[in-house]
């Protein structure tokens, strides 16, 4: 896509902190940073979002992904890592191609709001009912 800012990275247009690249995938350092070592993890095709993705790239973006963090760990030795990733300009989406966060955690570090919520039990008739609803709505891979 001629306007998409991953993709120019991807066709070398753009410079980039390069982590990891194979047939499918390109990492590289975030030049945004919400903490030391965070990482983008994004398919070389074009896909705006999790429904437009295809199944193989989405595999190798999260294969990779994994491979990554662990890499993080053993550099970084974060608390934790956060992996997030947005699908829509309404979730906060801002380049529309998919793309998974690594995010690395330590404690006492400042609040990753995504990562933070207050847990407040659901109506359990409403979540089985609509638990159902979307079950009977997945497609078999």
């Amino acid at each position: 896509m001629e306007d998409c800012v991953f993709c120019k990275i991807v066709k070398g247009d753009l410079p980039c902190f390069r982590i990891f690249e194979d047939e499918r995938v390109l990492a590289f350092g975030d030049i945004n940073p919400l903490a030391r070592g965070h990482s983008l993890v994004i398919p070389k095709v074009h896909a705006e979002n999790l429904w437009e993705i295809s199944t193989e790239d989405l595999f190798a973006v999260h294969r990779a992904a994994r491979s990554i963090a662990s890499a993080i760990r053993k550099i970084l030795g974060p608390a934790g890592i956060a992996c997030v990733q947005l699908n829509g300009r309404e979730v906060n989406q801002v380049v529309m191609h998919y793309h998974l966060h690594l995010i690395p955690r330590v404690s006492g570090g400042p609040r990753l709001p995504v990562c933070e919520w207050e847990p407040a039990g659901g109506d359990m008739d409403e979540i089985g009912k609509i638990a159902a609803e979307i079950a009977s709505a997945v497609e078999q891979q």
